[in-house]
């Protein structure tokens, strides 16, 4: 054992290594049993929202766009009396609609 402190990784941010190094040993033991346990859950977390992500590939509807996402849902816009079908869905912070027809072809 190096009676040196150790050296903080080059990418860990700077006011995380002066909290850490003014922790105490309690503190520290502590820290790191909760870091590793949040890694864990992140990379769980990541890893479900891939597994979420290709599943929803794997069922994409066959009269969906290919610049649709599966993700979108279809809605019912009424305008001037007149009902239409448009896929819609999130992109951020927005929503996305995209013609699909009217309600009754006939129309």
């Amino acid at each position: 054992m190096s009676y040196e402190p150790p050296t903080p990784p080059v990418n860990l941010p700077t006011e995380i290594v002066d909290a850490l190094n003014e922790a105490t040993s309690e503190h520290l033991r502590d820290a790191a049993s909760y870091a590793e346990a949040l890694a864990e859950h992140k990379e769980r977390e990541a890893r479900l929202e891939e597994e979420a992500e290709d599943a929803d590939v794997e069922e994409r509807p066959d009269d969906l766009p290919e610049d649709v996402p599966a993700k979108a849902t279809i809605t019912i816009k009424e305008i001037n009396d007149n009902r239409y079908y448009y896929w819609q869905w999130r992109e951020g912070d927005s929503v996305t609609s995209k013609y699909k027809g009217p309600v009754n072809p006939d129309e």
